[in-house]
């Protein structure tokens, strides 16, 4: 069986694409910071015939995150497909307008999103370049290419993000192995501000299905 490691996994995006990806045959790995929340989705999984297994780790510690995607390859015999998107860390964090932004506004983003980026993708690159096959995929704001300034701060670590994969994708042309990026422009769910526009999370998800089977585009954006 292929398998698919999601990390940042949670009850929106992160359980839509398991089941996108586990309706195609693959066993899924979900990495997450709360143990118990990943026990329920590795439940709701199987129950729908989907193999799946928890790896607690937070983003934040990269060497307990490694370990976590080093032992998911163990557990499922290789990881085919990287999802990165631990938008749930993000929720409570401060957000600033471009002018009022101080380097340390910048710096909690830029270790949620592209550090923890960096060693997720560290942690599972080479065994896909020995394959010679992989996907790597990053899961980000709509902001990284068209930056609204009340998420100044945010946004600045999101194109940085954006930046880094699209430089892997050309790196990685040729060796099998490809790298691209969603950016989503909608709240997913219904819990959203007032006037932002909103989709489920059924909807993005085959986008990831998408980039992983097409291999021909560096980046898929979602807008309503």
């Amino acid at each position: 069986m292929p398998s698919i490691a999601i990390v940042g996994a949670g009850p929106g995006m992160g359980l839509a694409i398991a089941r996108t990806f586990g309706s195609h045959g693959f066993d899924v790995a979900l990495l997450a910071r709360n143990r118990d929340k990943l026990e329920d989705l590795v439940g709701r999984l199987a129950a729908e015939g989907i193999a799946a297994a928890a790896f607690p780790a937070d983003v934040l510690d990269h060497d307990a995150l490694t370990r976590a995607l080093k032992d998911a390859a163990a557990r499922f015999d290789g990881v085919d497909v990287l999802e990165y998107s631990p938008g749930g860390s993000l929720e409570s964090a401060p957000l600033t307008a471009p002018s009022e932004t101080h380097p340390s506004d910048v710096r909690w983003a830029m270790d949620f999103l592209l550090y923890g980026a960096i060693a997720a993708t560290r942690a599972v690159l080479p065994a896909m370049r020995e394959a010679g096959a992989g996907t790597l995929l990053y899961t980000n704001g709509a902001g990284s290419a068209d930056p609204t300034p009340m998420l100044g701060n945010l946004n600045a670590a999101q194109a940085a993000l954006r930046n880094w994969v699209l430089g892997l994708h050309k790196e990685l042309a040729g060796t099998g192995v490809q790298a691209a990026h969603v950016a989503i422009g909608a709240w997913i769910g219904t819990d959203g501000p007032p006037g932002l526009p909103s989709a489920s999370a059924e909807e993005v998800a085959p986008l990831y299905w998408d980039l992983h089977t097409r291999r021909d585009e560096v980046e898929r954006v979602f807008t309503v």
